[in-house]
């Protein structure tokens, strides 16, 4: 059975790492450095691959063929792109994500590129909440001008959640200054409503990853953010994969089965304060 990759969750190699990327694509292998420490080796012949997994905020290297990049992923038969846009590019908070005003440019040239929009998900991810000159701030109600942007292209999934301030994200935000929020579940479930009423009017589909508290608001599915069933159903032969939960993510996520070929010493410049990934901001 052919597999999944994912490119990727662990750093953003789309954005930053077109070069290699295109190299070791055209080359249809990989030796990845896992999070363990461990490596593997991952055979990228398109022969074996079902759907490539794009994760990004922003797509300007693969539009624009950097390096070929554009030229060596029209190789596989399918790619599925998570494109985040959260509205707070170029701010304290994402100083090196480009501007939302840009990112919602690519969209249309992505749906060429996906060859529908059925195979691109807006991720709206994380909302954030901080304080600033004794006010409270947040990103959630740009959700009103993405909406419409979305639904102008063709593109009906939102994925979202509410940032989650690991540890080491604590220690980042103290050092850098910032206040950020996190709100009680009560809020989170009243905002997740605001989120569902806006897409409503758009009709857009809102799923949550994985954030368990949000699953039972009407409105609001469960997401797998790499869903086998999903991309069967998308694939354009219709092609079988693997449909067995991801072991390797955690407990709440309902993702299947994929190849990650990013690595976390790919570090991603950027800096987002909320990251869970990148050790050097």
């Amino acid at each position: 059975m052919k597999k999944v990759l994912s490119a990727s969750r662990r750093t953003d190699l789309v954005a930053f790492f077109p070069q290699w990327f295109s190299s070791v694509l055209k080359e249809e292998k990989v030796k990845v450095l896992g999070p363990s420490g461990y490596a593997y080796a991952v055979d990228l012949n398109p022969l074996k691959v079902h759907t490539i997994v794009l994760w990004s905020k922003d797509f300007s290297n693969i539009l624009g063929n950097s390096y070929g990049l554009y030229e060596q992923l029209r190789k596989y038969d399918q790619l599925y792109l998570h494109f985040t846009i959260t509205g707070l590019g170029r701010s304290f908070i994402e100083p090196h994500v480009t501007s939302q005003s840009k990112a919602i440019l690519q969209l249309k040239e992505l749906v060429k590129l996906a060859g529908t929009p059925d195979r691109i998900t807006v991720r709206f991810d994380p909302v954030v909440y901080w304080k600033e000159h004794g006010k409270l701030k947040t990103n959630l109600y740009f959700f009103e001008k993405l909406a419409p942007k979305i639904y102008e292209n063709g593109v009906k999934d939102v994925r979202f959640s509410f940032a989650q301030w690991y540890n080491k994200a604590k220690r980042r935000a103290k050092k850098h200054g910032f206040l950020y929020i996190d709100p009680p579940i009560q809020k989170k479930r009243t905002d997740a409503c605001y989120l569902v009423d806006v897409a409503k009017q758009w009709g857009l589909r809102l799923y949550s990853c994985s954030q368990r508290f949000l699953e039972d608001i009407p409105g609001v599915q469960p997401s797998a953010c790499i869903d086998g069933a999903y991309l069967e159903r998308i694939h354009p032969l219709r092609e079988p994969v693997s449909l067995k939960k991801d072991k390797t993510q955690r407990s709440e996520c309902r993702c299947t089965e994929s190849v990650d070929i990013g690595s976390y010493t790919q570090y991603c410049p950027h800096s987002c304060l909320y990251c869970y990934a990148n050790p050097k901001i």
